[in-house]
C-alpha cells in the first residue's frame, strides 16, 4: 500500500503541473488585459503598458508561467492584482465557508440518498421505484442556478422562512441559529444534484447485489428480508459507491461556484467569480491549484477506502 501511494503521488505531480499549465494558458487567452480594469477609460497606451509592466504582464506567457511556478516552489501563490493582498491569505479567508458548505451538503446528500436507494431497489419496476427514479432524474437535470433562484423566490421572498443570501445577518452577531438559517438553502441546492446521482448508484448496486448467488442462498436459509438487505446486500452494494465519492467532490466544487454566487456565500466560489470578472490571474491560478489538489487527494483517499471496505482489492 505504501509503495502504491508513493507511486500515485509521484504520478500526480506532473498531472498537477499539467493542469496548472493548461489553466494558465486558458486564462491568458482571455481577451483584454487586467490593466484595462485598473485604469480610467482615458488612459493612454503608454499608461496601459506601464501598468502591465508593473504587473509582470509584459513578458511572454511561458516566462510568466515559469515566474509563477518559481513563486509556488517558495510557497508563494503571488499577489492579487485587484486588491494587492497575498493570494494565500485571500484563499485562507474564504476556504472555511466553502468547506462548511461543501461538507454539510455532502453529508446531507448521502444521508438522504443511501436510504432512498436501499428503499427503491427491492421495489424495482413498481410505482415507488418509478417515483424515485423520476425524482432522481429531475434532481440531476435541474441546473443549480435555476433551483437556487426558485428556492430564493419560494422560501426566502414569498414565505420568508430563510434569508436570501450571505453567511450571517448583519447586526445579529452571527449566532449558531442565524448561521444555520443562512446555510439551509445553499445546502439544499448543492446537495440535490449529488443526492440524485447517488440514489441511482445505490439503487443499481443493490439490484445487482440482490441477483447474486449469496443472496439466493440467504433467502433459501429463510433469513428475514431486513437481514438479507442490511447484513448481506448493503455492504457489498456500497463498495462501488465508495468510488463515486471522489467524483462527487469535483462536481461539488463546480456546483459550489454557482451556488455561492447565487446566495452570496463568502467562499472560494464567490471569490472565483469575482476574480474572473476582474481578470485577477494570480487568484484564479491559486484557486485552480487548490481545487486540483483537492480532487487529486479525494481520489487518492477513495482508492484507499475502496481497499479498506473490500479486502479482495490489494494495491501492491
Amino acid at each position: 500500500m505504501i509503495s502504491y501511494l508513493i507511486r500515485r503521488i509521484l504520478i500526480g505531480i506532473p498531472v498537477l503541473l499539467g493542469v496548472t499549465l493548461i489553466n494558465f494558458l486558458i486564462i491568458n487567452l482571455a481577451p483584454g488585459s487586467p490593466a484595462d480594469l485598473y485604469l480610467s477609460p482615458t488612459a493612454t497606451p503608454e499608461d496601459v503598458a506601464r501598468t502591465e509592466a508593473a504587473l509582470g504582464l509584459d513578458k511572454p506567457v511561458f516566462v510568466q508561467y515559469l515566474n509563477w511556478l518559481t513563486q509556488l516552489l517558495h510557497g508563494n501563490l503571488g499577489v492579487s492584482f485587484q486588491n494587492r493582498e497575498p493570494v494565500t491569505q485571500l484563499i485562507a479567508d474564504r476556504i472555511g465557508p466553502t468547506l462548511l458548505l461543501m461538507g454539510t451538503s455532502l453529508v446531507v446528500a448521502y444521508l438522504v440518498a443511501i436510504p432512498i436507494g436501499i428503499f427503491a431497489a427491492p421495489r424495482r419496476n413498481t410505482a415507488a421505484d418509478y417515483g424515485v427514479v423520476g425524482a432522481s432524474f429531475l434532481g440531476i437535470s435541474v441546473p443549480h442556478f435555476f433551483l437556487g433562484l426558485a428556492m430564493i423566490y419560494v422560501f426566502a421572498l414569498t414565505l420568508g422562512w430563510f434569508p436570501t443570501g450571505g453567511m450571517v445577518t448583519l447586526g445579529r452577531g452571527g449566532g449558531f441559529a442565524d448561521r444555520v438559517s443562512h446555510l439551509v438553502l445553499p445546502v439544499v441546492v448543492l446537495a440535490t444534484a449529488v443526492a440524485a446521482g447517488m440514489v441511482r448508484y445505490v439503487r443499481s448496486s443493490m439490484i445487482d447485489a440482490f441477483g447474486q448467488d449469496y443472496i439466493r442462498t440467504a433467502k433459501a436459509k429463510g433469513l428475514a428480508a431486513s437481514v438479507i438487505t442490511n447484513k448481506h446486500a448493503l455492504r457489498n452494494a456500497l463498495i462501488p459507491v465508495v468510488t463515486v465519492i471522489g467524483i462527487d467532490l469535483s462536481a461539488l466544487i463546480g456546483g459550489a461556484i454557482v451556488t455561492e454566487q447565487i446566495f452570496q456565500w463568502p467562499g472560494i466560489g464567490l471569490l472565483t467569480i469575482q476574480s474572473i470578472g476582474a481578470r485577477d490571474y494570480a487568484v484564479l491560478m491559486g484557486i485552480n491549484l487548490i481545487a486540483a489538489i483537492a480532487v487529486f487527494t479525494a481520489n487518492l483517499l477513495t482508492d484507499i477506502a475502496y481497499a479498506v471496505v473490500d479486502p479482495r482489492v490489494a494495491y501492491a
